[in-house]
């Protein structure tokens, strides 16, 4: 009977102590991110790609094209140049795209990345109760256009969700700075 009690108790401290572990925001986190806000000039450089896993992104992944670490509906882009920017109503962005497109593609391959340099359309952000930041816009490359929603949290960690006209959506994560003057 003890040894049952004995159990329990070693069962329950360990559920309890390996529970996640958040780190509360601070004041000075949320400044941080509505003095950004407030005038929209930042940048987001991203650690991680997450295509849709499909099933020719899972063959890929299967021949081993990938690199080691990476998995159909997670790629590692550390190392790799990207960067989305908006500055006031403008944005410019070169971000690697893993996907399947669905239809027109250009003939030299040039339109492989998503790329943005003009103006954002139907811009949004709109401050979420737990202190973040979702922002919506449409942009345009040079062949396609683009929904695009950004969740920006207190810690600057940041994720961007893009729905093409003509490519499955993706989503990146990384971390947000203030543009580079």
């Amino acid at each position: 009977m003890k040894s049952k009690y004995l159990i329990i108790c070693i069962l329950m401290v360990t559920v309890l102590s390996c529970s996640s572990s958040k780190s509360p925001i601070t004041e000075a986190q949320i400044k941080a991110l509505d003095s950004i806000m407030a005038k929209p000039d930042f940048s987001i450089k991203s650690d991680w790609a997450y295509p849709q896993a499909t099933l020719a992104m899972q063959q890929i992944a299967n021949s081993g094209l990938l690199g080691s670490g990476n998995v159909a509906n997670a790629i590692n882009l550390i190392g790799n140049y990207n960067f989305l920017t908006i500055s006031g109503d403008s944005i410019s962005s070169h971000l690697p795209y893993y996907g399947e497109r669905q239809m027109h593609v250009d003939y030299n391959g040039g339109d492989s990345a998503i790329e943005f340099k003009g103006l954002v359309e139907n811009y949004k952000a709109l401050k979420n109760k737990n202190k973040s930041y979702t922002i919506t816009f449409s942009a345009k490359s040079k062949s396609e256009t683009f929904n695009t929603t950004l969740t920006i949290f207190p810690n600057l960690k940041a994720n961007i969700l893009l729905s093409g006209s003509s490519r499955n959506s993706i989503r990146y994560s990384g971390t947000v700075s203030k543009a580079k003057e």
